[in-house]
């Protein structure tokens, strides 16, 4: 199992059982919903779940199905280190400028921009690269200077009873790899079993578990897009503004977004022993409407063919965002 199969988090176990085989619609006002918006979502293999809020201004409307399940997120969840170091950085206790180290301590998998580098960079360069590139070295950094327990108050906080987020991602990967429950197994030890070519995988947890994960339900990403995009969690409109340009900086947007249309997003996904997660949250804006979604999908090797369903993933959720730009532009026209 080498290094791209090991673990793989982007921008990025167990049978999984299959979602329903509908989404429900609701609207208000004179506009209904889209008929059968999810459907190419829907067709995918595995276990999904999706939100879909448009709030436009007269005429309102959701679309939904199994938004409430709890399925790994990957990379998603970083979203709620960044609301949190950036409200520490309003507080004043926390500085973007500030110089972060870079080295073994907090070296991770899965890190494009920081894996082989050693030094400091500004907090700003940590919180860009984990969100732009989501680098989990990156991520860790962040992790470890705002600290896990204040983005567990964070989400407390704003009300998202069923977000579980880990420690750190390496700490993540040690004990799904079979580490005691929050031992954290190195630099060292882990790079050894990434590039293993025939790791014991007899140790190996799943991804989804109660001990170290990345967990969100569709409806909490919908509804803490919402209020984070909005200002909510913030105090000045400098922090918010900082909030947005990172958030626009995910490469998972330029994938599924239509051209030339603002969008504040966080894709994720895992590929770790015969369990795949491919999952995107955010915010889109057509001609000033908000467009807050979440599609999570989970499935296993026995489900269907990792690389043919990522590529259909992708393409289902390009067509429902492409779907409701056009609603939503042709309505104004």
């Amino acid at each position: 199992m080498r290094r791209r199969q090991f673990l793989t988090l982007l921008a990025g176990s167990a049978a999984i059982a299959s979602a329903p085989a509908f989404a429900a619609a609701e609207s208000q006002g004179s506009s209904p919903a889209i008929p059968h918006l999810l459907d190419s979502f829907l067709k995918l293999p595995g276990k999904k779940s999706a939100q879909v809020d448009i709030d436009a201004p007269s005429s309102p409307w959701r679309v939904t199905s199994d938004p409430d399940a709890e399925l790994f997120c990957g990379s998603c969840f970083k979203t709620f280190v960044l609301a949190a170091y950036l409200q520490e950085v309003e507080a004043g206790r926390l500085k973007e400028s500030e110089q972060l180290a870079v080295d073994d301590a907090v070296r991770s998998p899965s890190s494009s921009v920081l894996e082989n580098l050693t030094g400091t960079t500004q907090a700003t360069s940590v919180l860009e690269a984990m969100i732009a590139h989501s680098d989990n070295t990156a991520t860790d950094i962040a992790l470890q200077r705002v600290t896990p327990a204040r983005v567990r108050q964070f989400i407390a906080d704003a009300g998202l009873t069923k977000a579980r987020i880990p420690d750190s991602t390496r700490r993540f990967f040690s004990y799904v790899a079979g580490a005691p429950p929050g031992e954290d197994l190195g630099w060292k030890a882990m790079k050894a079993l990434v590039d293993d070519d025939k790791p014991d995988t007899s140790k190996y947890r799943p991804a989804l578990n109660d001990v170290e994960t990345m967990a969100v339900p569709a409806s909490e990403f919908v509804t803490y897009y919402k209020r984070a995009l909005s200002g909510g969690f913030f105090e000045k409109p400098e922090t918010l503004t900082e909030f947005k340009r990172i958030q626009a900086m995910a490469d998972a947007i330029a994938l599924v977004v239509p051209a030339d249309t603002p969008a504040f997003m966080k894709g994720g996904s895992i590929d770790w022993n015969g369990f795949h997660c491919m999952a995107i949250a955010g915010q889109m804006i057509v001609r000033e409407t908000p467009v807050t979604l979440a599609l999570l999908l989970n499935w296993t090797d026995a489900d269907g063919d990792q690389k043919q369903t990522v590529a259909a993933y992708k393409d289902a959720v390009a067509d429902v965002l492409s779907k409701v730009h056009k609603r939503l532009l042709e309505a104004r026209s």
